[in-house]
């Protein structure tokens, strides 16, 4: 087994905070794997009828695992799970329950208490650069082709038609018993547009008329889809609204793998890589910051940052993507801090190994490879998310 320390330590780190610990990610990010390495910990399926039994008297259940650790996986496959995971934290303080789901607690209808100070939240999203080489595979172009889900990572041939199959499981046991739409068609019309057009502009009218669909209805599925951890939205950073990008949004793919598939880039050309490593690089903010507040910055005249990260209380990160170093132009960054003069300006460049900083016209920055930007940005991050 492959073992995913960092986050293993995270799920650690939230029983140290709170009794409840929600571990929720995309369908297969590997979940219920990581779950089941945790020593001592008791395993329960939901899915299984019987486990489902037991369940049922959650005061009785709970009785019998006294200081224990209980891994209660696809819990919302109870009737109400949010009344189990309630008495847990208030009644038996001892015990110490992970649950998993593939989409963001309060996306759940079934879920009818937000568990508000009783859970810590943590994020498991597809593979960073710290589990690939815990896989045993660090090379990027491999990651950025198979995509950053385990079986699809490690198989030993390209998984085309796991997609499909991936596609599947997702509808039935996602979208539907957990947001009851009905249209399918529509729904992985949209999902398959998105995934073609990811890193892109949005604009809802254009993808309704597409899907044959109303524009609330792609606002819906969005909706559902940015729950599910499969599209996120990146939003733009800005307070002048006679200048700047004030509304469009991004929205980007979960998965460069997905991306690539649904694009036809197999095998992936050299041209394929930029925009697959911008998605790299936004799901190693993702992973890092555990949270999605990550946005993007562009004025009307068309210069741009691809991200930018903004604490409450920081000044602003300006942060761009390159697969080459020596490909980074810094006129978006240079008219960024023109409106917003404080903060850390970093280049992620692929081919850079070791970290360093540069002056490029008369702009600071930082380079580094993507195995130091979590370094960067964590230090960022409020420690509590409950």
């Amino acid at each position: 087994m492959n073992e995913r320390r960092i986050w293993l330590d995270r799920i650690h780190a939230a029983w140290a905070r709170r009794p409840i610990c929600w571990l929720q990610g995309v369908r297969r990010a590997g979940k219920t794997v990581l779950a089941r390495s945790i020593a001592g910990a008791d395993y329960y399926d939901c899915e299984l009828p019987s486990v489902r039994r037991d369940l049922r008297d959650p005061e009785r259940f709970l009785d019998g695992h006294a200081g224990r650790r209980l891994i209660l996986d696809e819990i919302h496959r109870l009737d109400d799970p949010s009344e189990l995971l309630k008495i847990a934290a208030d009644h038996h303080p001892r015990v110490r329950v992970l649950a998993t789901g593939s989409s963001s607690l309060g996306a759940r209808a079934k879920f009818r208490d937000t568990l508000a100070g009783r859970k810590h939240e943590v994020w498991l999203t597809p593979m960073t650069c710290a589990d690939a080489v815990a896989f045993a595979q660090p090379a990027v172009e491999h990651r950025m082709a198979r995509g950053g889900l385990p079986p699809f990572f490690l198989a030993k041939t390209s998984p085309e038609r796991d997609y499909q199959e991936w596609l599947d499981a997702y509808w039935a046991k996602d979208v539907q018993e957990l947001f009851r739409l009905e249209k399918r068609g529509p729904f992985a019309r949209l999902f398959e547009m998105l995934l073609v057009d990811s890193g892109g502009m949005f604009e809802a009218t254009r993808f309704a008329r597409a899907c044959e669909v109303s524009r609330q209805t792609v606002m819906n599925y969005l909706d559902v889809l940015e729950s599910t951890f499969v599209m996120h939205v990146v939003r733009p950073f800005a307070s002048n609204p006679s200048a700047e990008i004030v509304a469009a949004p991004r929205v980007y793919g979960f998965d460069t793998g997905f991306v690539a598939y649904h694009r036809g880039w197999s095998p992936l050309r050299r041209d394929d890589y930029g925009p697959l490593w911008e998605h790299l690089v936004l799901n190693e903010l993702h992973a890092a910051r555990q949270r999605r507040d990550v946005q993007y910055w562009r004025t009307k005249s068309g210069l741009e940052v691809d991200f930018i990260v903004a604490p409450k209380r920081s000044a602003p990160m300006a942060i761009e993507c390159k697969w080459s170093e020596d490909a980074f132009d810094p006129a978006g960054m240079l008219a960024f801090r023109e409106r917003y003069p404080a903060g850390e300006n970093i280049l992620v460049a692929a081919d850079v190994k070791r970290a360093t900083r540069r002056r490029l016209r008369g702009l600071e920055v930082h380079v580094v490879g993507l195995a130091q930007l979590a370094g960067l940005v964590e230090a960022s991050t409020p420690r509590s998310r409950s």
